[in-house]
């Protein structure tokens, strides 16, 4: 891949009287504030950039990256595209590495409430924490992984990524 510079921008308001406070705390806060709002970006487009419009090309917008299609319209997760999901990244010899899942908190909370089949507890186990496991594999949340996607006739479907995250590069200068 032949990486070129994308630009990104932040901004924080700052009222005057707290630019007039002589603790080096308020500089801190700021840069942190910046901070936060650059690394949301690059995590969104580093997931959902289309390629375009000077956005990164981001996982989803990959082309010859493995998929699995929930249904015409989309349709709930469930444990078989779990399984799915793993199956093709396995399909690619490419089950090596940093494996983990990457959703949404819509997602997380439908697995939770999953049935695996008779007996077998849910695709996100009760007992597990925040990070899964599910199927062994880690899985981060965050609201940057999109819930408004759109397949078929519905505009309401979310992702779901797995895959060896030491893999996804991102150059910064």
């Amino acid at each position: 891949k032949t990486m070129t510079a994308k630009y990104g921008a932040a901004y924080v308001d700052i009222y005057r009287s707290t630019m007039l406070q002589s603790s080096l705390d308020v500089e801190a806060l700021v840069r942190d504030d910046l901070a936060a709002s650059l690394q949301l970006l690059i995590d969104q487009q580093g997931l959902h950039g289309t390629g375009s419009s000077n956005q990164v090309t981001g996982v989803a917008a990959t082309s010859g990256i493995g998929s699995v299609v929930g249904g015409t319209d989309g349709a709930a997760p469930t444990w078989a595209n779990i399984v799915a999901l793993e199956t093709e990244v396995a399909t690619d010899n490419a089950d090596i590495g940093r494996l983990a899942y990457i959703t949404n908190p819509k997602v997380r909370g439908k697995l939770k409430s999953t049935v695996v089949g008779t007996d077998q507890g849910m695709v996100w186990p009760v007992t597990a924490g925040p990070m899964g496991p599910v199927n062994g594999y880690t899985v981060y949340t965050t609201s940057q992984v999109s819930s408004t996607l759109t397949k078929g006739s519905s505009n309401v479907a979310s992702a779901i990524f797995f895959g060896n995250w030491a893999e996804l590069v991102i150059g910064l200068w």
